[in-house]
């Protein structure tokens, strides 16, 4: 049975491909739920825990993820933390299993360093929000904000994907 979904890579943002991932955008609806790229690429700069990478279709382009993995400061804390800090489809790659692919690489990716007990993430609540395509990867509510964001958790024991 031939499938129409594509092959989803998380790959290092390179010279070549870091203005085209700037370029990235959600819908206009979406636009007050996730930093712009140039933004998080800025503060990774300056983040030692920061993880990113671009997030692949086949070979097209399609999103951009970053992690704030705690396990890369130096030195390294005794219990090191992992979060989601940045996600995000481009407009053009949305509703085709895309973005749920790539989220599930990137717990995979946390459950692989074998040193953390949950994946965090945040959103801003409100109409068209991430809530329920983060609730359908196995997140769950902690009951605690960040800000006016929403704090969910997956616990990486767990086979939630």
């Amino acid at each position: 049975m031939k499938t129409n979904t594509p092959v989803v890579t998380l790959r290092e943002i390179t010279a070549d491909t870091v203005i085209p991932v700037v370029l990235l955008s959600v819908g206009d609806q979406q636009q007050d739920f996730v930093s712009p790229n140039a933004i998080s690429l800025a503060q990774a700069l300056f983040s030692p825990e920061a993880w990113y990478r671009a997030i692949y279709a086949d070979d097209e382009l399609a999103g951009f993820v970053m992690l704030a993995d705690h396990s890369l400061k130096n030195p390294r804390p005794d219990t090191p933390s992992i979060g989601v800090w940045r996600f995000m489809i481009d407009a053009r790659f949305q509703g085709r299993g895309i973005g749920r692919s790539a989220m599930q690489q990137v717990i995979q990716h946390a459950r692989s360093k074998r040193i953390f007990n949950s994946l965090e993430l945040s959103y801003v609540p409100g109409p068209g929000c991430p809530e329920p395509f983060y609730l359908a990867l196995g997140f769950r509510h902690t009951g605690r904000m960040d800000g006016n964001e929403v704090v969910l958790e997956l616990t990486l024991s767990q086979d939630a994907t």
